[in-house]
């Protein structure tokens, strides 16, 4: 018997929402490269979703994932509260679909792959959260890419 599956590309953005510095990436539309697009170093929550908003628009991303920091001992903390908030009013805003997708140990990852390429510093602060964005998307992409 033989299968065939329709698999429909897109651009997708990937989002590391922090309380001062929210990670941006996003993939090309055959869904193969992610790559960091910035950061966005907000402390207002709103402000920063306003420029997510209009980095969302500006690249035509049409899926946004967030990365939900859910802690080991299952409990539900106020950084997961916050990111689910920032999903659901992102979503509001854009018209854009949300996923939000466990980011457990991506800014551990990101620091990890700095560490191996001898980033450090104020270079360092200005690139590990769109590391992290990027290692969220690329997880999320993995996953997507493995279950069609």
């Amino acid at each position: 018997m033989l299968y065939c599956y329709a698999v429909i590309f897109m651009v997708i953005m990937a989002v590391d929402y922090g309380k001062s510095r929210t990670g941006l990436a996003v993939c090309d539309s055959m869904e193969i490269i992610a790559s960091p697009v910035g950061i966005i170093a907000e402390k207002d929550f709103d402000k920063c979703l306003e420029k997510v908003a209009d980095e969302v628009k500006a690249r035509k991303a049409e899926l946004i994932v967030v990365g939900l920091p859910k802690r080991t001992d299952g409990k539900v903390g106020e950084t997961e509260e916050l990111a689910t908030k920032f999903s659901e009013r992102l979503k509001e805003m854009t018209g854009t679909e949300t996923v939000l997708w466990n980011e457990v140990f991506t800014t551990v990852s990101a620091h990890q792959a700095l560490n191996e390429m001898n980033v450090r510093g104020k270079k360092r602060k200005a690139v590990v959260d769109a590391l992290a964005a990027v290692i969220i998307l690329e997880s999320y992409l993995n996953r997507r890419h493995n279950t069609v």
